[in-house]
């Protein structure tokens, strides 16, 4: 096993292989030790978690009152931060935060600044080495009929007001709803895709021109009525009508994670309403900007999209043994 030491002040950091996935870092303090587990090489598109743990801590919890925050760097040039939430029951001095990779970011080095504060002591930090990966999208094209172009082009304050109402929601982070640490499941039972995570799409309009955007998240190609369950337990923070994404919901799952699900038919929860994995949220349909039936599902973290698969294929809260 390879183990490489990074002297910091009185700290020293060891970075040791636990998997393929994971990283797990440690630090030895004269007053406290810092554990964690991180991924340290992904794809655009896919997200950053840090599990963070302060261990033989030799002062009062009540007066350590740990905080952190992780910033993303480029070349030293930060272009992310989050703060870190509790995960565990109050006292137990474990915490996560997540950050988001573009799925535009280019590959190689890139480093995570961690920050804290604890107890009396100042703010210190270490880096963590991050490694993104190449990665290709797939591309396509798509035809816009009348009803598409004609909500593609509302500007009315209707839809101001629906866009203005989701974006709040997606950019806030609420540091105590912590409702799932599990790894998600498939919305959909079908496992036909329409449309890919971060597919780079050509619009062509009814009268020729043409745009290119980000498919935002993964179109399951299923008929209408088909049931949609929850991935992963977590509170609905929006179950309405829209002009752009038609019968829609959003189910905040951590500080700063939500995920989205579109153009359904119908819609069975509600509003504030707490549901668990695998229960039933809607039925699909092709609501909406749709050119037929399907479901979009979506996965922000902190605002940014990030790939649902991730979810799904990774242990990414490090909480399986």
């Amino acid at each position: 096993m390879k183990i490489a030491k990074i002297s910091l002040a009185s700290l020293a950091l060891a970075l040791v292989a636990a998997s393929a996935f994971a990283k797990n870092a440690r630090f030895d303090g004269t007053n406290y030790s810092i554990s964690l587990d991180y991924n340290d090489s992904v794809a655009p598109g896919d997200p950053v978690f840090i599990r963070m743990r302060f261990e033989n801590v030799k002062a009062k919890k009540k007066s350590f009152s740990p905080a952190a925050r992780a910033e993303l760097k480029v070349e030293d040039k930060v272009i992310g931060s989050s703060d870190f939430y509790a995960i565990s029951k109050k006292g137990s001095l474990e915490y996560m935060t997540g950050l988001a990779i573009s799925s535009w970011a280019k590959s190689g080095e890139w480093k995570i600044s961690v920050l804290y504060t604890a107890g009396d002591e100042g703010e210190k930090s270490f880096a963590l080495p991050l490694f993104v990966q190449e990665k290709e999208f797939e591309s396509g094209v798509i035809t816009l009929n009348q009803t598409m172009n004609k909500i593609s082009k509302d500007t009315s304050p209707e839809k101001v007001a629906q866009s203005k109402k989701l974006n709040d929601i997606i950019n806030s982070i609420n540091k105590d709803d912590v409702y799932n640490l599990k790894r998600f499941i498939a919305p959909a039972k079908s496992t036909r895709r329409t449309t890919a995570f971060a597919e780079r799409i050509i619009y062509k309009y009814p009268g020729g021109k043409e745009s290119t955007t980000t498919h935002a998240g993964i179109d399951y190609g299923i008929p209408t009525g088909t049931e949609i369950v929850a991935p992963s337990s977590g509170k609905v923070m929006l179950a309405e009508n829209r002009i752009a994404t038609g019968w829609t919901i959003i189910i905040e799952h951590l500080p700063g994670l939500y995920s989205m699900y579109y153009h359904l038919s119908q819609l069975k929860v509600k509003e504030g309403q707490n549901v668990q994995q695998g229960d039933l949220l809607g039925l699909s349909g092709a609501t909406g900007f749709a050119t037929g039936p399907h479901l979009h599902w979506e996965v922000r973290l902190n605002s940014v999209i990030v790939n649902p698969d991730y979810f799904i294929e990774n242990d990414w809260s490090f909480n399986e043994p």
